[in-house]
C-alpha cells in the first residue's frame, strides 16, 4: 500500500533508494519542496556551495570517486547556466553525473517566465540525456532512468528538469529499486586474439584510461602488461589508471609528454587502446596517432559503439567496458608464456622514471619541480591531486607519481577552476586520504570561494596556489605566436595567504625553493583547510620552457 507524498519527497526517497548519500547544491526557490524533504532525511548530506560552477565540479569529482552519479541540484536560469560547465566536463571526461534543475511551473512554460530556459535545447549538446518530469508519480521511473543512463555504456551527465509546481503535487508513487550498470557480455576479442596480435608485433604499446575504469581494472591490466612486457601509456589526465610504480608504466600523453614516449607511439606497429576516445589532447591534435594510422594496427576497446570507428579507423573494434576487458586480460596474465614476453615495457618505464625525476632548474628562485619532489617525499603515495587548467599543472603531471585510481582529479575538458571544488568533494568522500588542490592564480579565483564550503564542512585539504601574476598558458601561446606582444594576460592578485585566513584556514607564503619543504611540513601538521601561496616567476613558463627561450625561437 502506498501513501501520498509530495513530488519533492518522492524524489528524495528515490535518491536514497539509488544509494545517494550526498548532494551538492546552491539552493533555489524552484526546488524548495526537495530541500524541505531533505530536512527529514539526514542520511543524505547536503553540501551547500557558493556558486553553481563549484556544484557541478564537485558532482563530477564525486562521480569519478564512487562510480555512481554525482548528484547536483541547482535552480533555473542563472543556476543552470552556471552549472553547465560541470555538465560539459562530465561529458568530455566520461563521468557519471546527474544535474537536477528546478524549473518554472508547468503552466508558465513557453512564456519566457522569470529565469526560464529551454533546457532541452540548452543541455542537448552537452549531456547524454535531458529528461523532464511533468507528473510526480513518474519520479521513480525517471530517477532510475537517469541513474541507468549516466552509468551505462560511456558514462556521462544526465540533466533532469523539475517543474516547481510538480514537486508540490501530492500523489501515490511506487519507488524503484537500486539500479546497477548493465553487465557487458564476453569480449568479442578474447585474450588469445590479443596474444596473436602481440605475437605478430615488434613494437606494441597500450594506451589506457577513459570511460569505465576503476582501481581493480588498473591492477589487473598492469598485471597483464607486466607479464606481456608491453609499455602502457595513459591518456590525457588519466595518469591514475595504472599505478606509476608498475614496471610497464611508460608515462602520460597530452600536453608536454616525454619525447621518448612520443617516439614510441609514432613507431608502434600495434596500438592497444583500452578505454580512451583518443581525443585531441591525447593525440596532440590528431597527429601523434592519425585517424587512419598508416602502418599501425589499432585495437580499440570502448563501451560506446558510436565512438568506435567514428574518428579513428579501428582494425579491431571491441564494444566492451574497459574494466571488463581489463579483467579478461588480467585473468590470462599468469599463463602468459615467457618466450612471448616483449622487452619494451621495462625499457619504457626506465625512460619515464628519468623523465619524471626533476633536476634543479637554473635561474629559478622558486623551482616547482623541486617542490613536487618535496611533496613526493613528504606525502603518502595515494594522495589525491586535484587541479584545473593552466601551465602550473604541467609540473604535477610530469613529476608527481600517481598511485591508484581516483588519485588524479583533473578535467580532460581543460576547465579552469576545477581543483578546489574537486578537492572538497574528495575530502568529503575519502577523508582517510590526503587531498591537495593545485591551482594557478587565475585558476584559483574562478572557484576559490569554495574554501568557504570546505571550512563549513570540516574538510581536511591542502591548497597550493601557484602565483606568477599571469594567465600563464595564454601568455605562453602569445610568446610563441607573437613574441613580445603581450596583451590581455596580466593579473593583479590579492594576498592569497591572507584570503585563506579570512575564510578560516591556515596559510603561509613561499617565495623560494628552500622555504617550501618546511612550509609544507607545517601545513601538514594543521587540521582543516590550509593554503600555501607560492610566488613564482612567469619566466619559468612551463617545466620545459622559459619566456626567453620562446622569444628566441
Amino acid at each position: 500500500m502506498t501513501t501520498k507524498r509530495t513530488g519533492g519527497r518522492i524524489l528524495v526517497d528515490n535518491l536514497v533508494a539509488q544509494g545517494c548519500d550526498r548532494i551538492f547544491t546552491v539552493p533555489g526557490e524552484s526546488f524548495l519542496a526537495v530541500l524541505d524533504a531533505l530536512h527529514d532525511v539526514p542520511r543524505i548530506e547536503v553540501v551547500v556551495c557558493r556558486q553553481e560552477g563549484g556544484v557541478g565540479f564537485m558532482a563530477c569529482a564525486d562521480g569519478k570517486l564512487t562510480g555512481r552519479p554525482g548528484i547536483a541540484f541547482v535552480t533555473r536560469g542563472p543556476g543552470a547556466t552556471n552549472a553547465s560547465i560541470g555538465v560539459h566536463v562530465a561529458m568530455q571526461d566520461s563521468l557519471p553525473m546527474i544535474l537536477f534543475v528546478g524549473d518554472v511551473a508547468r503552466g508558465d512554460r513557453d512564456r519566457e517566465a522569470f529565469q526560464e530556459v529551454d533546457f532541452g535545447q540548452m543541455f542537448g549538446p552537452l549531456a547524454k540525456k535531458v529528461l523532464r518530469i511533468d507528473r510526480a508519480e513518474r519520479i521513480p521511473e525517471y530517477t532510475a532512468r537517469a541513474y541507468a543512463t549516466a552509468m551505462s555504456g560511456r558514462p556521462g551527465p544526465v540533466v533532469v528538469v523539475l517543474p516547481e509546481d510538480m514537486l508540490l503535487d501530492q500523489v501515490e508513487a511506487v519507488d524503484r529499486p537500486r539500479v546497477e550498470p548493465a553487465v557487458p557480455s564476453d569480449c568479442l576479442i578474447p585474450s588469445f586474439k590479443v596474444s596473436e596480435l602481440l605475437a605478430r608485433s615488434k613494437r606494441p604499446i597500450a594506451i589506457i584510461g577513459g570511460a569505465d575504469w576503476d582501481d581493480e581494472a588498473g591492477e589487473l591490466f598492469a598485471k597483464w602488461a607486466e607479464a606481456a612486457g608491453v609499455p602502457v601509456a595513459t591518456a590525457f589526465r588519466r595518469q591514475d589508471s595504472i599505478k606509476s610504480s608498475s614496471a610497464s608504466f611508460a608515462g602520460n600523453l597530452g600536453y608536454g609528454p616525454n619525447p621518448k614516449l612520443v617516439q614510441r607511439i609514432k613507431g608502434a606497429d600495434l596500438l592497444l587502446v583500452i578505454g580512451p576516445r583518443l581525443g585531441e589532447a591525447t593525440t596532440d591534435g590528431y597527429t601523434l596517432i592519425e585517424p587512419d594510422h598508416p602502418g599501425q594496427t589499432l585495437l580499440h576497446v570502448h563501451p560506446d559503439p558510436e565512438e568506435l570507428n567514428s574518428v579513428f579507423r579501428a582494425d579491431h573494434a571491441v564494444c566492451s567496458g574497459a574494466r571488463h576487458f581489463a579483467f579478461t586480460l588480467g585473468g590470462a596474465a599468469e599463463d602468459w608464456p615467457e618466450q612471448a614476453k616483449h622487452q619494451s615495457g621495462p625499457a619504457a618505464h626506465a625512460e619515464w622514471l628519468d623523465w619524471s625525476t626533476p633536476k634543479p632548474r637554473e635561474g629559478a628562485r622558486l623551482d616547482l619541480g623541486q617542490c613536487v619532489l618535496a611533496m613526493r617525499e613528504a606525502m603518502p603515495a595515494d594522495t589525491i591531486i586535484c587541479n584545473g587548467a593552466g601551465n602550473f599543472s604541467g609540473w604535477w603531471h610530469r613529476y608527481w607519481r600517481y598511485e591508484g585510481y581516483g588519485t588524479q582529479l583533473a578535467p580532460t575538458a581543460g576547465a579552469m577552476g576545477f581543483g578546489v571544488p574537486a578537492a572538497v568533494a574528495a575530502a568529503l568522500r575519502r577523508p582517510e586520504q590526503k587531498v591537495v588542490a593545485v591551482a594557478g592564480d587565475g585558476d584559483f579565483l574562478m572557484n576559490g570561494q569554495e574554501l568557504a564550503t570546505a571550512v563549513a564542512h570540516g574538510c581536511d585539504m591542502l591548497v597550493i596556489v601557484v602565483d606568477n601574476g599571469w594567465y600563464g598558458t595564454i601568455r605562453m601561446h602569445q610568446e610563441r605566436e607573437y613574441p613580445g606582444r603581450v596583451s590581455g594576460t596580466r593579473l593583479h592578485n590579492p594576498d592569497f595567504a591572507a584570503l585563506a585566513c579570512a575564510f578560516g584556514g591556515w596559510a603561509e607564503t613561499v617565495e623560494t625553493t628552500d622555504q617550501f619543504a618546511p612550509a609544507l611540513a607545517r601545513a601538514l601538521e594543521q587540521p582543516g583547510v590550509k593554503l600555501l601561496h607560492l610566488k613564482t616567476d612567469v619566466e619559468q613558463i612551463s617545466p620545459a620552457l622559459t619566456i626567453s627561450q620562446l622569444r628566441s625561437r
